[in-house]
């Protein structure tokens, strides 16, 4: 048995869970709706305040996707309840964020600025000039936002320039201090 695949999710006060056909999940709560649809083959029952998800036998293919549903399953309903956010972190000299109505320029060291606008559901909170946050209850679009906008300029090695998650470590490199003193004698 899986062990994740075989834990509870606790459904809290105030979520809703509606089942259709083809085990298509509908989950709302006090931040929102989320709809997903899930492989036929994996078993989601609710009981006691709880879901949990059974697969009908030991074959791969089921093991594989039993821990998997239930994630995503705890995921949606972590999402409608508290939310998931990423936090990135501008770094290098004149390089920033700024809110434009629900969209964020950033200037970048590039001949134009930078804007980009939000996916629906999508929120960008900027604090300071280097800090930006990008929430939303889909753990997936949030990661893929966030992925997206580190796109835009990712951090060098040599002075760590660009636009890292909060707490990345940049590996960083020497450059070309190592090759002093061999030049003209």
């Amino acid at each position: 048995m899986s062990r994740i695949g075989r834990k509870p999710i606790d459904v809290p006060n105030g979520v809703t869970i509606t089942q259709a056909d083809g085990n298509t999940l509908t989950i709302k709560g006090p931040r929102g709706t989320l709809t997903q649809a899930f492989h036929p083959d994996m078993i989601i029952s609710r009981e006691d305040g709880s879901l949990s998800v059974q697969r009908p036998d030991d074959e791969g293919f089921h093991r594989s996707l039993h821990g998997l549903t239930r994630t995503l399953v705890n995921n949606m309903v972590v999402g409608v309840t508290t939310g998931y956010a990423k936090t990135l972190e501008i770094n290098g000299v004149g390089y920033r964020a700024a809110k434009d109505g629900q969209a964020v320029v950033l200037t970048l060291g590039f001949s134009h600025p930078v804007r980009v606008n939000p996916p629906e559901g999508i929120t960008f909170t900027v604090e300071g000039n280097n800090r930006l946050t990008v929430s939303g209850i889909d753990k997936q679009l949030v990661g893929e936002v966030a992925a997206k906008i580190r796109r835009i300029r990712e951090p060098e090695p040599y002075k760590g320039k660009g636009i890292a998650y909060q707490g990345e470590r940049i590996r960083r490199k020497a450059g070309k201090a190592g090759a002093k003193g061999k030049g003209k004698k």
